[in-house]
């Protein structure tokens, strides 16, 4: 794209993207579903966010991970919503999940507005769209026109990655849903935004080994002792870390720089640059000098897009909730 001035590429970003988004809508959601059902709907959830977000921004990567862990189990029905013994969000990978309150305050805007007409999942997926946004990431047009589900179980939600999982065992949960290595490495890419507990990762710096500092090799040796200082092997767990140590409240590429420095903090993240079969597409995140956050912000879109269709309920799978916290 050299020569191509800064509008040409902007314009040439929206136009990727809106390809993206269009080439779903056979699949059973389209763009501007609403259109005419609920005109405001997108305008509602995205102040909505943006009201959020101004006093807490940490909702901005929680509802991203939010819409994330509702595709991986039961498809993108916002079963992830769903509250009582036993359901999703029980779960251990969802207990520090953050934004319902998001989620539910557009829902009570959107069922005042267009009762009975606005999916829960819909919702999730917009607003994990604003949320990028408002971290000065990549705008995309979001296909809607979801159901939302009437199943949520807690013991389903090993269909989630792990944080010590292979590149192997995350590259086959991402296909058994349709999806890619690249769109993998793409979507792991919004840890870009987001913290992690020091539970998930301390003993990457103390056991991981029999040698030198019993840490993990993966690990620049430099960072290690930031690591160390930060979350104290008998410390507290709970405490968080920004999963990209650069820019953790921005959306940008840094955190691919930090694989290939050995920085990542997940086990699962540091793996994206030692295993093969996915170094190749962080390295073209970082390529050409000046187009690097170009080609991760149209890839992220495209991969958010895909995602966000996995599963869609038809006919009677699925329903329009009146409260997005319980099946009605």
């Amino acid at each position: 794209m050299e020569g191509y001035s800064s509008f040409q590429r902007f314009t040439l970003i929206l136009f990727l993207l809106s390809m993206a988004a269009t080439s779903v809508q056979g699949q059973g959601t389209r763009v501007g579903f609403y259109s005419r059902t609920c005109p405001r709907a997108e305008s509602i959830v995205r102040s909505t966010v943006q009201t959020h977000f101004r006093s807490n921004p940490s909702i901005a990567p929680g509802l991203l991970r939010m819409h994330f862990h509702d595709c991986f189990v039961q498809g993108c029905d916002a079963s992830i919503l769903i509250a009582g013994p036993s359901t999703e969000k029980t779960a251990g990978p969802n207990l520090n999940l953050r934004g319902y309150e998001v989620i539910d305050d557009a829902k009570t805007q959107l069922e005042a507005a267009c009762p009975g007409v606005v999916s829960c999942a819909d919702i999730l997926a917009l607003a994990a769209r604003d949320a990028v946004v408002l971290t000065k990431g990549p705008s995309w047009q979001v296909p809607t026109g979801r159901k939302d589900g009437r199943v949520s179980l807690a013991s389903e939600t090993t269909a989630l990655p792990g944080f010590t999982e292979s590149i192997e065992a995350q590259t086959k949960k991402f296909t058994d849903r349709g999806l890619t290595a690249q769109d993998l490495v793409t979507l792991v890419g919004g840890h870009t935004i987001g913290t992690t507990a020091c539970q998930f990762f301390r003993y990457r710096l103390y056991n991981f080994t029999t040698t030198g500092n019993g840490a993990d090799p993966s690990i620049d040796p430099a960072f290690v002792s930031q690591l160390q200082t930060l979350c104290p092997e008998n410390g507290d767990g709970t405490r968080r870390i920004g999963l990209d140590n650069s820019s953790p409240n921005r959306f940008d590429t840094s955190f691919f720089t930090n694989l290939r420095n050995g920085r990542g903090i997940l086990e699962s993240d540091q793996k994206l640059w030692t295993d093969a079969s996915t170094k190749a597409f962080v390295q073209r995140f970082l390529g050409v000098r000046g187009l690097q956050a170009l080609n991760f912000n149209v890839e992220f879109g495209r991969s958010m897009v895909k995602m966000s269709n996995i599963g869609l309920k038809k006919g009677t799978e699925g329903e329009i909730r009146k409260v997005c916290s319980a099946i009605n």
